[in-house]
């Protein structure tokens, strides 16, 4: 069985709120994650369903597989690295902002049993 990935990398939304949506998508059927993150209000659901979308269809062209076997079997965000501006405050102090990125990976792999 083939293991089918996908990655974006220095998507510019922090690892933390990303692991909230992929947490949800993992386990499920490639498809029943795909309708759920479009009715997602989270912003870090357009990232990862774009991903998603990417290794269902390296599994399709890559690895013939059929998209109704495909289940997400891992999916995580990993940290990027973090971009880093001072912002001057009162009495000559400067307050840092942090603008930090994630790298969202997705596994998929094919249903046991399914028909080759």
């Amino acid at each position: 069985m083939n293991e089918v990935r996908a990655q974006a990398r220095y998507v510019g939304i922090s690892a933390q709120k990303v692991r909230r949506v992929v947490d949800l998508v993992r386990g499920q059927p490639a498809d029943a994650a795909l309708n759920l993150l479009k009715f997602m209000p989270h912003a870090a659901a357009q990232p990862v369903a774009k991903v998603l979308r990417t290794a269902i269809a390296n599994a399709e062209e890559n690895f013939g597989l059929n998209r109704d076997d495909l289940i997400v079997v891992k999916a995580y965000a990993d940290e990027a690295p973090t971009r880093k501006w001072r912002r001057f405050g009162a009495r000559g102090r400067f307050k840092p902002i942090l603008r930090r990125n994630a790298h969202i990976t997705i596994v998929l792999k094919e249903r046991e049993g399914a028909a080759t």
